[in-house]
């Protein structure tokens, strides 16, 4: 009795395996696949954990939820792509919301160990109750967990240390491994691209990825193309966006690589699901430096002219789909990718509500809204397998056994979904599988349309304890054409603005325009006998008659003036604060709009301007929200003041008039002269309002620089703490004496 529960315990604990890894003869895994169903992978990607002492349900629903849900899915990879630990900070919270802190007011941002501990015990957990091989799971550094850790491999980089890339000496920056059913190749290729030299937040915010990754992951990307005679899918996974990913010193970027390729996906995570849920962006090579260099206005980019070939020797098209996941932190997500017959496709699950029991995950037909150009022109050259196309498929994952498929096919021509077919859809695979791949057979004929939105598909699902599960109802095109999805304003700020090659533009804008606000009117004065008042803005009202006016008077308060245009002075020629900026806090630097200067652990170097253009959520920020307004404000009181003087002058000469007996009530221009005497202490009240939020706005600001990089205002940086609300104190006070 004894051994019989000591085989059974063996049983349970010990992984189940339905593959084979081996290492070719470069030291690249390779995974093969033992058992059916043919042709279809799949994989499972977390990101975004933020595992955190101040949140403890992040971990704890971690490890009660994801185990049993990859014991049910049993995927061949589990990808975790950054941002394991640390959470959120807020000071960049009203820019991008992005950086997290490690403190309970998240604005301290720095490794914690305690967080490691837990995140790499959970991990143990969740991979024992899996049944999962250890060596399947590759998690990725994100710039949370990058952190203050000045050196990769340092006593501060915990990354190491606990994470299971770590502690299964994967030390390298790249790594990639290879999914192999039958004679299908699937290449996955992993990298980490955050700083060499991890600086603390919030300037700690975008990947960077060096010369030397952009090789390795060229190279690792290539090492199927002289071996295999059948394409291979590429997918790469990271944590950075490419709208958040630097070029490197020689101009090249991660979007340069993955078009050579002409990768099937890029999966990564970073920005939450807090700016929308169509974090989604097609790339293609085509020749609009806009839209290659600086932005794209929506998530299809649209190539110019036709791109078919249907020649036999004629190169793969240039594109890549980037699909950004969401997190755990908040949304408590999951995706699972699928890949059969080389069609990919994905589904996010949301375990907010808890676990699911029934998952289901069409793999085809593909959903339009994320079709790639390649499948419209392998139709178009009717190039494509038409055994992929013959049957309508789907993978079915739940705890309990089921009872039914069904595939419903609607027509949306008549404007509502009207359904045209239902089948019921049969299990392809038997009980030694890794999953359950359910097919129907159709006319896949009938389908083809002009519109990649006419038809709509959905499966649905009945377990054998009677509950219902159904996927998501979802457009699909036959010919392979795009559904076109338009990004909310949030979505195309953080998806589709190449934010690396747009901070100097907008900086050198916004500086520039300063710049000429202080100095053109003041030249006016200056050298033109035209003077722009009150007077000649009331008898010739306009728009740049009042900017004029408003501005020049702002002139006429010099200390105010030169005061601003010197603190401009100060934000272009020197360094704004002097901050520790990493875990030790025994290292120094300086930030200026360029980057930090950080003297080297061994003292021997600086490494100059690191952390551009992380930098720009400080610089651009402060400039903007804090430096304009305090200059319109300014300006705002000096033109109150006048206009006060006018109406109190304008006052003396009606009360002189009823003295003489000339006028016995006020005519109507005295009357309005007093009613806007009236409105002009109005005016100065809402423009003080205006100034006292402006003055907060920056000391908020200031506390949480202070926060982040343990500085002392009066010490590491007081210009840039108390210019600005000195300016404007003396300007409230100044503009209060008529």
């Amino acid at each position: 009795m004894k051994n019989l529960v000591f085989l059974l315990l063996l049983f349970i604990t010990t992984p189940i395996s339905h593959a084979e890894t081996t290492e070719k003869a470069d030291g690249r895994r390779v995974i093969q696949l033992r058992e059916g169903p043919e042709h279809v992978i799949w994989a499972v990607q977390l990101s975004d954990l933020h595992f955190s002492v101040h949140h403890p349900d992040r971990a704890s629903d971690f490890k009660r939820i994801v185990g049993p849900a990859l014991s049910m899915i049993s995927p061949s990879l589990v990808l975790i792509t950054g941002d394991l630990t640390v959470d959120g900070s807020q000071y960049i919270s009203s820019l991008f919301s992005l950086t997290d802190g490690k403190s309970k007011d998240l604005l301290t941002m720095k490794q914690n160990e305690v967080e490691w501990m837990e995140y790499q015990n959970v991990m143990q957990d969740v991979i024992k109750r899996s049944g999962l091989e250890k060596s399947i799971f590759y998690d990725i550094r994100g710039n949370h967990d990058n952190f203050g850790v000045p050196i990769v491999g340092g006593s501060f980089d915990f990354f190491s240390k606990h994470s299971i890339n770590g502690q299964l000496g994967r030390k390298q920056n790249v790594n990639s491994v290879t999914v192999q059913i039958g004679d299908e190749k699937h290449l996955f290729v992993g990298f980490d691209s955050t700083m060499s030299v991890g600086l603390r937040g919030p300037t700690n915010l975008f990947g960077h990825p060096a010369d030397q990754l952009l090789t390795e992951i060229d190279s690792e990307l290539s090492q199927w193309n002289s071996q295999s005679t059948k394409p291979v899918t590429k997918i790469t996974f990271g944590h950075f966006p490419v709208s958040f990913s630097a070029s490197s010193h020689s101009g090249r970027s991660l979007q340069d690589i993955f078009l050579k390729h002409s990768l099937s996906a890029y999966l990564c995570g970073h920005l939450h699901t807090r700016f929308g849920k169509n974090l989604k962006r097609h790339h293609y090579m085509d020749h609009n430096f806009l839209s290659q260099k600086f932005f794209q206005s929506n998530m299809h980019q649209i190539p110019l002219g036709s791109t078919k070939n249907c020649s036999s020797g004629a190169p793969s098209i240039g594109e890549f789909w980037e699909w950004e996941m969401g997190d755990w932190r908040k949304s408590r997500a999951m995706r699972i990718l699928a890949i059969d017959r080389g069609h990919i496709s994905y589904v996010d699950i949301d375990f907010k509500s808890g676990f699911r029991k029934t998952i289901v995950v069409p793999t085809f037909p593909l959903d339009s809204r994320f079709m790639s150009r390649s499948s419209s022109q392998k139709y178009e050259c009717e190039h494509m397998v038409a055994q992929s196309y013959a049957t309508i498929r789907a993978l079915v994952f739940s705890v309990s056994p089921i009872l039914s498929v069904v595939a419903k096919v609607y027509d949306s021509r008549s404007g509502k979904h009207d359904l045209v077919m239902e089948e019921l859809m049969r299990k392809r695979t038997d009980n030694s599988s890794r999953g359950d791949l359910y097919a129907a057979p159709w006319n896949y004929r009938a389908f083809e349309d002009s519109s990649p939105q006419r038809f709509w598909l959905e499966i649905e699902v009945t377990d054998i304890m009677g509950r219902l599960s159904s996927s998501e109802l979802r457009p699909f095109s036959i010919n392979g054409l795009s559904a076109k999805i338009s990004w909310t304003w949030k979505e195309f700020f953080v998806m589709g603005c190449q934010w690396d090659t747009l901070y100097y533009p907008l900086l050198w804008f916004a500086m520039y325009f300063l710049f000429s606000i202080l100095i053109v009117p003041k030249a006016l004065l200056i050298l033109s006998k035209k003077r722009y008042t009150y007077k000649n803005f009331a008898a010739n009202r306009g728009f740049i008659n009042c900017i004029a006016w408003v501005l020049q008077e702002l002139c006429k308060m010099h200390v105010v003036w030169y005061g601003i245009l010197g603190y401009l002075f100060y934000l272009v020629l020197f360094p704004w604060f002097v901050g520790q900026v990493f875990t030790d806090g025994e290292s120094w630097g300086y930030m200026t709009y360029m980057g930090w200067v950080v003297r080297a652990l061994d003292n021997q170097e600086s490494h100059k301007y690191i952390g551009s253009p992380d930098v720009m959520v400080i610089v651009l920020p402060h400039i903007v929200f804090v430096v304009l307004p305090a200059i319109l404000v300014s300006a705002a009181l000096a033109a109150e003041k006048e206009l006060y003087r006018v109406s109190l002058s304008g006052k003396k000469e009606d009360d002189h008039e009823q003295e003489n007996g000339r006028s016995l009530v006020y005519d109507y221009q005295g009357s309005r002269r007093s009613k806007f005497r009236f409105g002009a202490r109005w005016i100065r009240k809402i423009v003080l309002v205006v100034c006292l939020a402006v003055i907060w706005k920056h000391l908020m600001n200031c506390r949480a620089l202070i926060k982040a990089y343990e500085m002392n205002p009066l010490i590491q940086f007081p210009a840039y703490s108390f210019s600005i609300p000195l300016m404007l104190v003396y300007a409230m006070y100044k503009t209060g004496r008529v």
